[in-house]
């Protein structure tokens, strides 16, 4: 069931997270986590009770496993992203790269697979609301295009045309292209693109970049992304 969120010390309000898992000692686990951090926590232990409970609780970030029962955590992040955007941080318990990206695919920003530690997961809740938190004052800025040869990129509806077509990325996909588009033939490291995009502080979660890059490679064009191993990325023009 879900809750609202309540003051917190000094009267600050306690950001509302949503923990999606099947397995109740993870479940609590990371919940008495959460909540010795300062979070006000709502459980969800499969798919259709974490749909009612993201519905109803309107939380700013869901923690959500992939392997649910009713229906997995795929269509869950399907359905909540179709009726309002949230930052979703997957639990995987299979390294897989096709599973990774199916996940990315549906609308999930980040990814932890299992056994995971509970230090990592707190931190990368905590960027998940930062990065909501800039997302809000980049809005208020003034709209621009960004032009790298027939990619169009408009931040202020956050649009992208190659050629004719509009192409649809997820959110994170979106903020992944303007950082490259920003500095097109550039190499970007791993690390820069995961300090701007995703707000983490230091190199440990370089993988989500790289699954990110595919994802958006295969809506932009392969060849528009270039990859310097052992480095980074650069977009170039086409």
């Amino acid at each position: 069931m879900s809750r609202p969120s309540v003051p917190g010390p000094a009267g600050s309000v306690r950001r509302r997270v949503l923990v999606v898992e099947d397995d109740p000692v993870i479940n609590d686990a990371v919940t008495r986590r959460l909540v010795a951090e300062g979070y006000d926590v709502a459980q969800a232990w499969d798919g259709p009770g974490a749909v009612a409970a993201a519905t109803d609780g309107l939380p700013e970030v869901v923690v959500l496993d992939v392997m649910l029962p009713g229906f997995d955590g795929l269509e869950v992040c399907r359905r909540v992203q179709a009726t309002r955007p949230v930052p979703v941080l997957m639990l995987t318990a299979r390294d897989d790269e096709a599973d990774i990206l199916a996940g990315l695919a549906v609308g999930a920003d980040d990814y932890l697979t299992k056994p995971f530690r509970m230090k990592e997961l707190v931190a990368r809740v905590g960027a998940l609301l930062r990065r909501v938190e800039r997302a809000g004052v980049l809005a208020a800025l003034p709209a621009g295009v960004l032009t790298v040869g027939d990619l169009v990129v408009e931040t202020g509806p956050r649009r992208v045309r190659v050629g004719a077509a509009e192409v649809h990325l997820t959110p994170t996909e979106f903020d992944l292209l303007v950082c490259l588009a920003s500095e097109p033939g550039h190499v970007l490291t791993r690390e820069r693109l995961l300090s701007q995009v995703w707000d983490w502080p230091d190199a440990s979660g370089t993988r989500t970049v790289d699954s990110h890059v595919k994802a958006l490679r295969a809506k932009v064009g392969a060849g528009r992304v270039r990859t310097v191993h052992g480095v980074g990325y650069a977009l170039e023009a086409r």
